[in-house]
Parts: C-alpha cells; structure tokens; sequence
C-alpha cells in the first residue's frame, strides 16, 4: 500500500509560481478577516437573532472550508512538493464536508427570509440551534461514509498521482487497482442528489416569498422582500 499521494497540482509556469502564491495567499487570508463578523455577532446582543446566527454559522464553515485545502496548496506552490500522506489525503476528504454544510446553511437562511416575510410573528420564535443543527446533520452524514466505504479494501493503487490539487474522492478511486465502477456511481448519485434538493429547497422557499408578496403588491413589502433577501441571492448565486 503507498504511503504518498502525489497532486499534479496547476499547470503554472515556473515564472509565475511567486505571482500564484501571493495570490492564493491573499485568498487563503481573505475569509479570516472577513469572519470577524463571527465576533462582532457574538459581542452585540442585538444580533443574537437566528437570521445573524446562521450568517455567522457560514462564515465559519467558510473559514473552516478554506483551511482544508489552501495551505497545501500554498506549500505544493511555493516548495514544490506535491506529496501527501494517504492518511492526510483521507482526512481532506472528510473535511471538505465543509462545502455541503454551507449548502444547507443556505437553505436554512432562505427558509430564514420565508418566515420573516410570511409569517413575521414567528420569525422570533426560530431556533438558531436547530437550524444550524439540521444543516451540519443533512450536510455530514453522508461524508463520512463516502471516506470509508471508498478507502476499503483499496489497498493496492496503479499509480499514486492525482490530476488535481487536493484529494477529490472520485479522483481518489481512480488509483485503485480493483473496479471502483459502483462506488463512483453512489457518489455521483448522493452528490447530485444532496445539490439537486438544497436548490429546489431555496428555489421552493423564494417561490413561496414572491407569491406573498403578489398578494399583496405594495412598495413597501416589495422593498422589504429585496431588502432582505438581496444579500443572501447574491451568495446563493456566487455559491453555485
């Protein structure tokens, strides 16, 4: 069984590995002074609403998400050294759950939007907790046995270089020497599946706030509407 993955990493000429680097070092510390909204959430006990929790939720999941795959990159830019431990590359895919856990945290912020233009009296009534407990649940569950179920019994490996930059499951059981046929396909099938529901989840929720808001067509709550969901679009749409 080898011990080491090699990443073919970016095509980046050898001129240009200092102008990537700095860069992707900007990108990597970018997120972290974005989250300070993390601690400014925490410190204003006006924000302690389940609309400021979730969005400090996803900052985190952000910063956590960018801590899994930059700094090897980083180091593979600057070193030159592509190699990873198959138990580190084991541990990157298990992280990267992160991506999932903010799709879900994007539903829960659209269903967010749904009752606090629908059904404002209830909007206070939310649980912060359940709906970041619900996301990281829906996000989660799954990974972990994707990891496991491709790691077993693959033992052997015709080669042990990855044409990517980080350890992508589905680039992962390319290595193995047995047929990974079936595996490929289950992973296929509950990624789509987990992005094919969180979107027809927001799509759902969006639909429902126009149709409000159709019933009753006034400046004010077309304001409102945008207002508060115009911020959450924009990522929703950046995000996919």
């Amino acid at each position: 069984m080898t011990k080491e993955v090699l990443f073919l990493g970016l095509p980046i000429p050898p001129e240009h590995h200092c102008l990537f680097y700095a860069l992707f070092l900007a990108m990597y510390h970018t997120p972290v002074l974005e989250n300070f909204i993390i601690v400014l959430i925490q410190l204003d006990s006006h924000l302690h609403t389940p609309m400021y929790s979730l969005l400090s939720n996803l900052s985190f999941s952000n910063l956590c998400f960018s801590r899994v795959t930059m700094p090897k990159l980083l180091q593979t830019t600057q070193r030159q050294v592509p190699s990873i431990l198959y138990a580190s590359c084991l541990t990157q895919m298990y992280f990267l759950v992160f991506a999932d856990f903010e799709s879900f945290l994007l539903v829960a912020m659209a269903y967010g939007h749904y009752v606090a233009i629908c059904f404002p009296l209830h909007y206070t009534s939310m649980s912060p907790k359940l709906c970041v407990s619900g996301s990281s649940v829906l996000g989660a569950d799954y990974i972990p046995c994707l990891v496991a179920h491709s790691a077993h019994g693959q033992t052997f490996f015709v080669d042990n270089v990855i044409p990517h930059f980080l350890c992508d499951v589905s680039a992962f059981l390319k290595l193995a020497c047995s047929d990974t046929h079936i595996n490929e396909l289950v992973i296929f099938f509950m990624e789509s599946i987990i992005l094919v529901i969180a979107f027809l989840l927001i799509i759902v929720s969006y639909a429902w706030i126009v149709f409000s808001i159709l019933k009753v067509p006034s400046a004010h709550a077309i304001h409102k509407a945008f207002s508060n969901c115009g911020s959450h679009l924009s990522v929703v749409s950046l995000s996919y």
